[in-house]
């Protein structure tokens, strides 16, 4: 495999890092990415660089090591703001929002939760916004916060524009504590 990553071209290395992930072997498929993403940067390519370097930290994630997904998606939120992509940016926030929740800093987490919510919000990006939401809903669940993670489910289903079977349960199902805390 190390000669692969030294001698590959980008795209191929893009490709291998899909199929490592696919089989479920996440570190492999992590180093895959960051090695995808210095040649995408060694060739010029600063936004397929960053798409790769948050594929990296989502295999890291997957692998259980958030520091190093921590790592991976540094800046690259910023990389995506500058060429005026604010899906990947949002995503990028997501994916942070993410690395932070794993390694412990929850307050941060759920401020960058926000701030991806917020721009997948302003681009139209519902269903992503959606499942950020969601990640922001359980992580306020897990510190007690129980009236805001039932606003913030609801905010995120919202914004669906048709709700799939069981996004619709469960927006019914959120019907009756909002009735009682309006």
């Amino acid at each position: 495999m190390s000669d692969f990553l030294n001698t590959a071209s980008p795209k191929q290395l893009e490709e291998e890092g899909k199929n490592l992930y696919q089989k479920g072997d996440y570190l492999e498929a992590a180093l895959t990415f960051s090695a995808a993403a210095k040649a995408y940067q060694a060739a010029g390519d600063g936004l397929q660089a960053a798409e790769m370097a948050n594929n990296c930290s989502v295999a890291y994630l997957q692998a259980g090591d958030g520091r190093a997904a921590l790592d991976a998606v540094r800046g690259t939120e910023q990389v995506f703001a500058d060429h005026g992509d604010l899906r990947r940016q949002g995503m990028a926030l997501g994916n942070r929002a993410s690395a932070l929740e794993a390694v412990g800093e929850l307050d941060r987490a759920a401020e960058i939760y926000q701030q991806s919510a917020d721009i997948l919000q302003r681009c139209g990006e519902y269903e992503l916004r959606a499942h950020v939401l969601k990640s922001l809903s359980a992580l306020q669940l897990k510190h007690g916060n129980h009236i805001d993670a039932v606003f913030t489910m609801k905010q995120g289903l919202d914004g669906i524009e048709k709700p799939t079977l069981k996004q619709r349960i469960i927006k019914s199902l959120l019907k009756f504590p909002m009735k009682y805390l309006k």
